[in-house]
């Protein structure tokens, strides 16, 4: 890794200052924009998500998740809704200028594992993204999505919505 990527990077964690407080995985993101891998030569996004299934598979259910640590208040975050249905707030690696997240308090592992009786919760999380998309300023559109198990990339085993906007989304996304 050059050393003018190492500047770069450091060069944004200083500039976000306050904001690095409230986030702790700033660095973290801050890494991955500047193109430096946060887990060693090689790994990706979908190595990432491998290596979350295989913890998935390992621990179950029985294990917290970051989201479960945040929605205790272990993990800090910046948190811009909150009900008795679900927690919303900014993602520490932003994919464009807007992006949050709309998580259940209830941990559903996968959307491909919801049952009938959380249609309601599915709905109001939909619901949430809509609204907060709008206080977000995101009128002229954003993209939701729903990562599911290790061929959807998904990172962290407990259900989560991504708004992302605030810039033009290209097609096909992955």
């Amino acid at each position: 890794m050059g050393l003018s990527r190492v500047a770069v990077s450091l060069a944004m964690v200083l500039a976000a200052g306050p904001r690095a407080a409230r986030a702790p995985g700033l660095a973290l993101g801050v890494c991955r924009a500047a193109g430096l891998s946060t887990l060693g030569p090689g790994h990706d996004e979908v190595t990432r998500a491998k290596l979350a299934a295989q913890e998935w598979e390992k621990h179950g259910i029985n294990k917290p998740t970051i989201f479960s640590k945040i929605i205790s208040r272990e993990i800090p975050a910046d948190i811009l809704h909150e009900d008795d249905m679900c927690l919303a707030f900014r993602d520490i690696s932003p994919q464009a200028p807007t992006h949050f997240l709309v998580i259940p308090k209830l941990r559903i592992p996968r959307i491909s594992q919801a049952q009938s009786q959380d249609t309601q919760l599915l709905g109001h999380l939909l619901f949430i993204a809509k609204t907060l998309a709008k206080k977000e300023g995101l009128d002229n559109g954003y993209r939701v999505v729903i990562n599911d198990g290790p061929d959807g990339s998904q990172s962290v085993y407990h259900l989560h919505v991504h708004v992302i906007g605030g810039r033009q989304m290209l097609w096909p996304p992955g």
